[in-house]
């Protein structure tokens, strides 16, 4: 690796490694010390199915600091393996702090990494080459969590049950991932959620069938949602500053990225730049704070996941033009079912439905509307299937509505 490039990974990496750390300060600010520390113990402890809100399980002091630390370990990890900071690596480590809101913590991860070597090392693989997607594997760090700290087994016995299952999830969720990619032929974007999904029906399945019961569970935090709001609105005019001043004179140019399906793999780093990419993250997470203020919904943990996890695949496939049909479609949609569009479980639907903005790109507006109406059904059944350990239940139905969807399209496509 140049000289070059290890500068570019610093810069680009400067800028999350100054969010984690913003986020840790604000925690300190918010909360004396015993307080965080406490804080972060129930975090860890809690079970963390879907939706296990950590500013409800340990107040908003240890939720930042929870996500600020998870940023820097990821930071570092990412640093030490000289892994190029390209859209899929943002994608990555935005969907983890993100996440680190609602289900992922600084012990919950480890197997799940320490798995991703043992693979590494039993197929001759260079770990940095597999370990963007143990990231997003971290889908299923609630299994860690809830055999750990859920079960009635012994805590001398249960958690290192819980390791072990993170690490057998770690070793076999890479070849996984590839297997199940053909099934939604890239047009779902979180494809590991779709692999998570599979993975977590069959472990959920297992404990079931040893008397473990794992059903979805609903803590959420409100009193929080104004300031959580003009903290997001914050860091997402910076990232438009930040990209007018990495390149202002391509800026003009943003209008291109509208050109671009957003179909796996479409890295906006490496086709238009770094400027245009983070006015594009900025400007899509503007656009996802509008959306919950439209649907008269609450800034939460669960949210919060869902805008971090759109901003950072808005450097790899999303755009407004691609991404608001599966908005409108999800709203529309809540207009003629039983769910109430104000509800978090609905709201963070349309926020992670956009997963399947690929769709919308390559058919266009009205596919995208009804994509987005299927989309929302699906997403608020399938959690059952799994118990909600697989974090990234919208992936999950995503792969299952972008599997069903596309085929049927694909009919009516003329032929070039």
């Amino acid at each position: 690796m140049t000289n070059n490039e290890n500068i570019k990974i610093q810069s680009s990496l400067m800028i999350i490694i100054l969010l984690s750390i913003s986020f840790i300060v604000m925690a300190f600010v918010l909360e004396p010390p015993q307080s965080l520390l406490k804080g972060l113990l129930d975090i860890i402890i809690a079970p963390d199915i879907l939706l296990t809100d950590y500013i409800a399980v340990g107040g908003i002091g240890a939720a930042f600091l929870n996500v600020g630390l998870m940023g820097l370990i990821n930071s570092f990890l990412l640093y030490r393996f000289r892994i190029h900071m390209h859209g899929l690596a943002i994608a990555s480590i935005y969907t983890v702090m993100g996440f680190s809101f609602i289900g992922k913590n600084i012990f919950n991860l480890w197997p799940i990494y320490i798995g991703g070597y043992l693979y590494s090392r039993f197929k001759d693989l260079e770990y940095k080459s597999i370990f963007l997607i143990l990231m997003f594997a971290t889908t299923l760090s609630p299994v860690v969590s809830e055999i750990g700290f859920g079960t009635y087994l012994p805590r001398h016995i249960a958690i290192p049950a819980g390791i072990l299952a993170g690490i057998v999830i770690g070793f076999i969720i890479v070849p996984l991932s590839a297997q199940v990619m053909k099934f939604h032929d890239g047009y779902n974007l979180y494809n590991i959620g779709f692999a998570g999904g599979i993975l977590g029906t069959v472990i959920t399945s297992l404990m079931r069938g040893f008397g473990i019961n794992i059903n979805t569970q609903n803590v959420l935090s409100y009193e929080y949602s104004l300031h959580l709001c003009i903290l997001l609105i914050i860091i997402f005019v910076m990232f438009i500053i930040i990209g007018y001043f990495k390149d202002n004179n391509k800026l003009k140019e943003y209008r291109k990225i509208f050109n671009y399906v957003g179909r796996t793999a479409t890295d906006f780093t490496q086709l238009l730049g770094d400027g245009i990419t983070y006015v594009n993250m900025g400007i899509m997470g503007l656009i996802c704070i509008i959306y919950v203020i439209l649907s008269k919904g609450y800034f939460n943990g669960p949210v919060l996941a869902g805008i971090f996890t759109v901003v950072g695949f808005s450097a790899f496939g999303k755009h407004p033009k691609n991404v608001l049909p599966i908005l409108i479609g999800v709203m529309l949609s809540s207009f003629f079912n039983i769910w109430d569009i104000s509800s978090t479980s609905v709201i963070i639907a349309g926020l992670f439905g956009t997963t399947l903005s690929p769709i919308a790109g390559k058919y266009g507006w009205i596919a995208g509307i009804i994509t987005g109406g299927v989309h929302l059904a699906i997403s608020m059944n399938v959690g059952m299937v799994h118990g909600g350990i697989n974090l990234y239940n919208n992936g999950f139905a995503g792969g299952i509505a972008a599997g069903i969807i596309i085929p049927i399209l694909k009919i009516f496509e003329k032929e070039n």
